[in-house]
């Protein structure tokens, strides 16, 4: 099945709408550990020599990708990082969800409970387009697993 085609959502200048650092570094870094766990776990030092992202960084990102559940960390001097369960059953959605502190487009997307509070939640024109958008972001973020981003033969 081919992959869904990227959208890119512009403003009048022609700007894209952009994810933060912390989703484009947490996806390098687990794509890292992926194609580099084979002979155990991935020290934060050796992704930061082949990514280039800061160790100090990297170390906020792990945090919170084991919370999320992505990521397991052995202590000790064989230690280090490993995906939490198979490169192809995490998303790069997943990755999303777990670092951005807001990740919908407008807050009414998130959810039914989230218009409560707005004083035109009975008749706001445009929260079907907020809600929209957002599913096919995510959509988009979902249809690419960590395995699909790897070097072939990895």
């Amino acid at each position: 099945m081919p992959l869904p085609r990227p959208v890119i959502l512009s403003n009048p200048l022609g700007e894209s709408m952009r994810l933060s650092t912390k989703s484009r570094y947490g996806t390098r870094m687990l794509i890292d550990i992926a194609e580099n766990y084979h002979d155990g776990p991935v020290s934060v030092a050796e992704i930061a020599s082949r990514t280039g992202i800061s160790e100090k960084y990297m170390e906020k990102l792990i945090r919170r990708l084991k919370r999320a559940g992505l990521v397991l960390s052995k202590r000790g001097p064989k230690g280090g990082h490993i995906l939490a369960k198979p490169a192809g059953h995490i998303t790069v959605g997943d990755v999303v969800r777990a670092l951005e502190d807001w990740v919908v487009l407008k807050g009414c997307s998130a959810g039914k409970d989230a218009c409560d509070t707005c004083a035109r939640q009975n008749s706001c024109p445009t929260k079907i387009v907020w809600e929209q958008a957002n599913a096919a972001m995510f959509q988009t973020l979902d249809a690419y697993t960590l395995q699909s981003l790897l070097k072939p033969g990895l």
